[in-house]
């Protein structure tokens, strides 16, 4: 019974913090949509509204005391009381946060926010049976009531149930809030929802339906990047295995309780770090700008008395000097920022250099380090150990291909990549390339396929074709599903070898297909489960292409996959 009681209390924990996590959810954009349509010039009004999008709670309730005083009309009101409310619960203020929520107006467009908001606050106050009072009535709001909302208040409905040890309601909302949450593929409240449920089996004494929903959660929380839902997991598993009498397994899993305890701790270091140099820079900034504002002000007086006391002299002669002057300025000008900027960038390339130059090693120890690791497990005995390893590889593989690239990019742009065409077997350097993706590929099940014929010969540089080859490569398992088809294949097109690398994964739509065959174009997202990406290795590809005489060109379908093409010399 002691052990229970520890694992309710820490997915109690957890559970405190959905209320908040659902909150930071507020559709702004459609908030902001609103009162742009009051067209309020208001200064403390504009003010208010501005910090409440910058989630700056202090700064909202000062200006927003003020515009009170200012606007008279209930509409206008309803949106301050709002913002004021709403940012006394984000401050737990909650008697003050209840205060102005009953100053709104039924009709406000916003009220069913505010219904959800009062029964998350009864939440808080544990007052469950008025937060179930208020639950249900959201629910029958159904056209204001999003889906992702809806999922919210049913699974908070089931929580105000379990506090209540009414556990077959609490069990019927909470499977229901997670087949809702399973549809929309929600990682974050799935991993709250299975915890949740599990506690409910649990504290029944249904440990055979509790363990899976445990399981189900920690195997999830391997997928997210959030420390503390890392933390709660490993700590459930590891009361979990305790209570089962498997102490080593509860060990293990409170040793990586402890490591993201760790983790985390280390993270809020760096944020705090980061952001007081942030606020320093931005200090120093302001500063070089006052004193460059100075300055000019300072010349343009100069300039001007220099005019005014000369004009009635020599008008025409001074209006032709001036000009002169000007025009010598300017030139002077632009040709020291233009060898400002070339030694800027310069700099900037020897950097990337440097850092990809000293980088890369470390990563590609870290790389192989794990694939002896991975050697020597078996799989069939350790099967999360060699998940957590291959991982690992695929992650240090990643990162050294990006390193690799920006050590690439560096020497082309500083002109340092020594070039030599000559005669090389395409189907042997496949090959290589290929042995270093192997971790990748069984990452993710992919087969690949290499059915270019042995002793096919291209003209080209054998560094950069690999370059290539690789970036292709790692683009194509990237955007790949779990068990894909990757091939390579060639044929002769006129006098030329015509290398095609083809997967079925996401593919692309025609704008991406065109702005990543632009000159010198670099995106800011591409649209795959990780949305983030530059297109700098294909870039790369195109550039290196060039200096090898060879056409570069993409063919994609969304959702059917892509294929690149390149057509090189015959030697």
């Amino acid at each position: 019974m002691k052990y229970r009681k520890a694992l309710t209390f820490t997915v109690l924990l957890f559970l405190c913090t959905l209320f908040s996590q659902e909150n930071n959810k507020v559709p702004f954009s459609l908030f902001f949509k609103e009162i742009n349509k009051l067209k309020l010039k208001e200064v403390n009004f504009t003010k208010t509204s501005h910090f409440f999008l910058k989630k700056e709670w202090d700064s909202v309730l000062v200006f927003s005391s003020k515009a009170l005083l200012f606007n008279k009309q209930q509409n206008i009101n309803n949106y301050i009381h709002y913002m004021r409310g709403y940012s006394f619960m984000k401050k737990k203020l909650y008697t003050e946060s209840l205060k102005e929520y009953e100053k709104v107006n039924t009709n406000f467009p916003f009220y069913h926010k505010i219904i959800r908001n009062l029964g998350g606050i009864s939440l808080e106050q544990r007052n469950y049976k008025k937060a179930i009072l208020y639950f249900e009535q959201l629910n029958n709001i159904t056209d204001a009531v999003s889906a992702y909302e809806k999922s919210s208040v049913i699974h908070d409905t089931g929580i105000a149930y379990f506090h209540l040890e009414n556990y077959k309601k609490a069990t019927t909302n909470l499977l229901k809030a997670i087949q809702l949450q399973e549809k929309k593929q929600d990682t974050l409240l799935l991993i709250g929802s299975y915890m949740d449920i599990a506690n409910v089996y649990y504290a029944q004494y249904k440990d055979n339906i509790a363990i899976p929903y445990f399981e189900k959660a920690y195997e999830l929380s391997n997928k997210v990047s959030d420390f503390e839902i890392k933390r709660k997991a490993a700590l459930n598993m590891s009361v979990v295995e305790e209570n089962r009498k498997n102490f080593a397994k509860s060990l293990a899993y409170r040793k990586e309780f402890e490591k993201w305890k760790d983790s985390l701790t280390n993270q809020q270091k760096i944020w705090s770090v980061a952001q007081f140099e942030k606020k320093l820079a931005i200090s120093q900034k302001q500063k070089e700008i006052d004193l460059l504002a100075s300055q000019n002000k300072l010349k343009e007086s100069q300039r001007n008395n220099l005019l005014i006391s000369s004009f009635l002299l020599l008008f025409l002669l001074i209006i032709s000097v001036y000009f002169y002057i000007q025009k010598n300025k300017n030139h002077q000008i632009i040709t020291r920022q233009k060898e400002e900027l070339n030694l800027l960038n310069k700099t900037k390339d020897k950097l990337f250099s440097i850092v990809s130059h000293d980088l890369r090693s470390s990563v590609d120890l870290i790389k192989r380090t794990n694939i002896n690791l991975l050697k020597k497990i078996d799989p069939l005995k350790d099967s999360l150990l060699s998940n957590i390893v291959l991982s690992n590889i695929t992650t240090a593989n990643t990162t050294y291909n990006l390193l690799e690239n920006l050590l690439n990019w560096a020497t082309l742009q500083t002109k340092q990549l020594y070039f030599h065409q000559e005669s090389v077997d395409l189907h042997s350097i496949i090959k290589q390339v290929e042995y270093n993706f192997i971790p990748l590929f069984k990452s993710k099940n992919i087969s690949f396929q290499n059915q270019i014929p042995t002793a096919t010969f291209i003209f080209a540089d054998i560094d950069s074709l690999k370059i290539i080859i690789r970036n292709l490569l790692d683009n194509a398992v990237k955007f790949s599903h779990n068990n894909g088809i990757i091939s390579v294949h060639s044929k002769d097109v006129d006098d030329l070898i015509q290398f095609t690398l083809k997967d079925n994964g996401i593919g692309m739509n025609k704008t991406i297909v065109n702005n990543l065959l632009k000159e010198t174009s670099l995106l800011n997202k591409k649209k795959n489960q990780q949305e983030i990406g530059t297109g700098l290795g294909i870039q790369l590809c195109k550039t290196l292409a060039q200096k090898n005489n060879a056409t570069f060109t993409i063919k994609s379908t969304e959702g059917k996959g892509t294929q690149v093409l390149l057509r090189f010399k015959k030697p």
